[in-house]
């Protein structure tokens, strides 16, 4: 349970640092172009039933209020709220009681939570701004994403330093799944080349390079070998493939046990699992393997009783001792094997930053992120891209289970640069989806009616939904090992 909670905390504290930052990003331009912003949210306090709307925490105009309720103003009572000289008109400032993200809320913009606006237009609303003002407004969100990540990563280079086992001197190898040894490869090789760049260090990131390239180079026998590559090659295929197309092969100790199933199976430091279920494993990738059968024999019409019987396995340790356990939900044993800085720990390669250097890695590091994650958007349209979409719970888990400051912040990164691609996506009540019909008022001087906006963005309401029912869903489903 402590696990739990403190990776929900993580969660909880990256996504609203993110929040805020996004929201932020549109209110500092608002604020800029002199648009009025009448509320800046952490969390939703919209009504859902029954109204009024609820606020857990309130700042405007200097005071401070809790547990509000707001209750429902007719449009008159909105336009004479919101028409006040300058002096007089104030940002409410406010945390709400929904978890599910934040919002400014900017006068003259109609958006999911609009349905209607008054037919007098004012200089401070939204509406009666340059298309050019407009789009940096509804840009400044992404961008402060994308500012924050780069930033993060350049401060956790500075503070930390970039420390990593170089590719050539991993001498055990690497494990490759039956279509990398179809495609050429060996378990043992070693990668020393992707096309003509000289591999620095592997990560999983590299499977993306893998995917483009036409060669690869290896050191085989004390031997370079160059493997030439297929034409077409699933980037999603090779990450979701069991084993993974190419991954570091690691031998298997357990360093330390964590999880119900391992301490009921009586593992401890130093142990060896030598076969699972009357399956000879030899290593580490072959044991995750083998785990990952058998949650593949379970489908849409399984039970949680196949489910438990799937789970329920039969380990011999050591080569003599046999015991059984039954397995987490997620098919897993509980227990941490020696990672690969444990493996390698005379080779590990130290690079630290200066201040002013940090800030080109940072950005380096950043924008790579970014190029990754939008090349593998396209497998979100796919039949297994679509079932490996995650909610709050697998975001969560992404989170180490103790809290670990270099973790945190560099996941913190790699969440800001996903709430920035995902908001560029052209759909109606998105960031991106604002931005292409401004573009589009921009390049053919028409702007579309206000009935028009409102369908779209309810349109990108109902789409947003269905993503979320989606993946959250799949969360769920995950959770019964299904």
């Amino acid at each position: 349970m402590e696990e739990v909670l403190i990776k929900a905390l993580q969660l909880i504290v990256a996504l609203s640092l993110l929040v805020v930052l996004h929201e932020g990003g549109h209110f500092l331009f608002a604020k800029l172009f002199k648009v009025r912003v009448k509320r800046f949210y952490l969390f939703f306090d919209f009504p859902f039933y029954p109204k009024p709307q609820f606020s857990i925490l309130t700042f405007k105009n200097g005071k401070l209020s809790f547990f509000v309720r707001r209750p429902e103003l007719t449009p008159e009572e909105e336009e004479a709220e919101n028409n006040v000289p300058d002096g007089e008109f104030h940002t409410e400032y406010g945390i709400g009681y929904v978890p599910l993200g934040g919002y400014v809320d900017l006068i003259g913009m109609i958006d999911e939570n609009k349905k209607e606006l008054a037919a007098e237009t004012h200089p401070w609303e939204f509406r009666t701004k340059p298309a050019w003002q407009r789009l940096l407004i509804m840009l400044g969100g992404i961008l402060m994403n994308f500012l924050t990540a780069f930033f993060i990563y350049a401060m956790v280079l500075f503070a930390w330093g970039e420390s990593y086992v170089k590719s050539a001197d991993m001498e055990y190898g690497m494990k490759f799944s039956e279509t990398a040894k179809a495609d050429g490869f060996r378990d043992g090789d070693i990668f020393l080349k992707i096309d003509d760049e000289v591999l620095e260090s592997w990560t999983t990131a590299r499977l993306q390079d893998l995917s483009n390239a036409k060669t690869a180079t290896v050191l085989r026998d004390g031997k370079e070998k160059v493997i030439t590559l297929p034409a077409k090659m699933s980037l999603l295929d090779m990450i979701q493939e069991q084993p993974m197309y190419a991954s570091p092969l690691m031998p298997h100790e357990i360093d330390s046990v964590f999880g119900e199933p391992a301490i009921k199976a009586g593992l401890k430091k130093g142990d060896h699992i030598t076969a699972i279920n009357g399956t000879p494993v030899a290593d580490h990738n072959d044991i995750q393997y083998q785990l990952h059968l058998l949650s593949e024999g379970l489908n849409e019409r399984s039970t949680a009783v196949d489910s438990l019987k799937r789970r329920t396995v039969s380990l011999v340790v050591n080569g003599k001792d046999t015991v059984s356990t039954v397995l987490t939900s997620d098919f897993l044993l509980g227990y941490r094997n020696i990672d690969l800085y444990d493996l390698y720990k005379d080779k590990i390669y130290n690079k630290e930053y200066g201040f002013f250097e940090s800030f080109p890695a940072g950005v380096k590091l950043g924008w790579g992120t970014i190029t990754s994650y939008v090349d593998q958007l396209k497998y979100l349209f796919t039949k297994k891209g679509a079932r490996s979409v995650g909610g709050f719970i697998g975001i969560g888990k992404i989170f180490p289970d103790v809290w670990d400051w270099y973790k945190f912040w560099m996941l913190t990164a790699f969440l800001s640069v996903a709430l920035g691609v995902m908001n560029l996506l052209p759909i109606p009540a998105l960031d991106g989806g604002h931005a292409i019909i401004t573009i589009y008022e921009m390049i053919t001087r028409r702007k579309p009616s206000e009935k028009f906006l409102e369908r779209v963005q309810m349109i990108g309401m109902w789409l947003l939904i269905g993503l979320m029912i989606l993946a959250n869903g799949n969360d769920i489903l995950r959770l019964f090992g299904l």
